[in-house]
């Protein structure tokens, strides 16, 4: 469901939060990836969600143009839509910083590079490992 034009109708702001869905947008995530005991990513990408995610981050990767990374393009693709008043975006480190407050600076995905994105859309069906 698309809450976006009845935020637009009563004026209201959109924060677009979990950007990188849960560290996945980052690059960072193998099959293999690990986390410590207790750590609540551990039943967030269960073998079946972090199989899944992993693909669809790797059909992203085929999107980026010019040495973007998965990070900036995800923060970009969401800048794009007028709705999406701000981002609330991890930030463990300064240089998480630096690179996020220069992927606003640099606006707007290019026309092309958004469209591609857009058919990556998806749309996942609640499962018991969802949170």
């Amino acid at each position: 469901m698309n809450c976006f034009p009845a935020c637009r109708e009563k004026d209201v702001a959109v924060i677009a939060r979990v950007p990188f869905d849960e560290g996945s947008l980052t690059g960072s995530l193998t099959v293999d990836s690990k986390w410590p005991a207790g750590d609540w990513r551990n039943t967030y990408f269960v073998a079946e969600n972090l199989k899944a995610t992993v693909a669809k981050v790797d059909e992203l990767k085929k999107v980026r143009r010019g040495g973007i990374s998965l990070a900036e393009m995800a923060l970009r693709f969401i800048l794009n839509n007028k709705d999406v008043s701000t981002i609330i975006p991890g930030m463990r480190k300064i240089a998480n910083v630096e690179a996020n407050l220069a992927a606003s600076d640099r606006g707007p995905l290019p026309g092309p590079v958004h469209a591609e994105l857009e058919r990556h859309r998806w749309d996942r069906a609640p499962t018991k490992w969802s949170q």
